[in-house]
């Protein structure tokens, strides 16, 4: 399987909050045309911390390995000198990530959704895997955990302590680094998805490449995970540190969401020359059923409105306003409040 090297690319009621930490709100999806979104405190609750979640999750593993024996999506690996980066479609618009010290042919895979799919790109690539790095605790990014620990005995699982992981091994702190091979990762704490969500960054600088965000479900193409349990102000200061890696960061999500996320971000900004043309990308990969990743993070500034509070065009298209002293920060915290609302309301029509 060839290669690709971005070498372009471098240059009513509220819900209760009971059952989350203190400080710590609750937002729900209205409705959901992904079924990984809940809906509702009630519904969230089973699916993060019984049983019952991790059933619905074995559920769609088996209807997404029916329905696409081959993966939702056509990925496109990525090669810098010693290292490879290999996309992996698992359920219905999940990726996992085989990330490849080709040198050692050692390997960590990021969010190993499905076992059996991450398990069959290990043995095509010949790799020994080293690391599983999980972002958070929802089954469809940590489900294959168990499975893959048990057919790799020297396999480590490293994330947050703050989520009740699956088989963690290694519990991460924010900024703690973890190598794999020649590879460097450092895990980075974006609470709001969930209170442990974990950011990892790979490294690129030893291999004359980009640093690497595997994002799980903080940032998506033009879109941001649901602040299940955290703030506006928490997922505004979560996103705050992805951007803060620099523009040309390339960007590795969790979910192929690129062309809901990229036309819901069309009706806010009807002028925006950068949106629209990253959407007409969007609509001939995806009906070739082409991943759209990765995307760089300043390219991320220029559509995606979840990164774009502070942008006086996008207030305006809100209708907010900055209060006479109200602190810059609280206001971009409430221009995200009401992206994400609309952008909730956009899902359930």
């Amino acid at each position: 399987q060839s290669c690709h090297r971005p070498a372009g690319q471098r240059a009513s009621q509220e819900p209760s909050n009971r059952g989350l930490p203190e400080g710590v709100e609750y937002i729900p999806t209205r409705k959901a045309k992904n079924p990984m979104k809940p809906v509702g405190v009630a519904w969230y609750s089973l699916y993060a911390r019984t049983r019952l979640g991790y059933l619905f999750y074995q559920r769609q593993v088996k209807k997404a390995r029916e329905r696409y024996p081959h993966g939702h999506s056509v990925p496109q690996p990525y090669c810098f000198p010693g290292v490879k980066i290999l996309p992996i479609p698992v359920l219905s618009n999940n990726y996992s990530y085989l990330v490849i010290d080709t040198g050692s042919s050692q390997a960590a895979v990021i969010d190993p959704s499905d076992p059996l799919a991450v398990q069959a790109a290990i043995e095509d690539e010949g790799v020994m895997l080293e690391a599983i790095f999980c972002t958070h605790k929802h089954w469809d990014h940590s489900g294959g955990n168990e499975a893959l620990c048990q057919k790799h005995s020297s396999c480590r699982v490293y994330g947050s302590a703050l989520d009740a992981i699956p088989q963690l091994t290694n519990p991460l702190t924010d900024r703690e680094k973890v190598s794999v091979g020649c590879l460097t990762f450092e895990a980075l704490a974006t609470p709001g998805h969930t209170v442990g969500h974990m950011v990892y960054v790979l490294d690129g600088g030893p291999f004359g490449s980009p640093p690497c965000l595997f994002s799980g479900d903080l940032l998506f193409l033009a879109g941001c995970g649901e602040p299940f349990e955290g703030s506006p102000e928490t997922m505004l200061a979560s996103l705050d540190v992805a951007v803060g890696l620099g523009e040309d960061t390339l960007l590795w999500p969790g979910h192929e969401y690129a062309l809901e996320c990229l036309t819901f971000a069309s009706l806010l900004e009807l002028d925006n020359s950068a949106l629209e043309q990253k959407l007409q990308w969007a609509v001939q990969q995806r009906q070739e059923k082409r991943s759209t990743c990765p995307s760089t993070l300043g390219e991320e500034q220029s559509y995606n409105p979840f990164l774009r509070t502070h942008r006086p065009e996008l207030q305006e298209a809100l209708g907010l306003w900055q209060g006479g002293g109200e602190d810059p920060d609280a206001f971009r915290a409430r221009v995200l409040k009401e992206v994400r609302r609309r952008k909730d309301l956009y899902q359930a029509t």
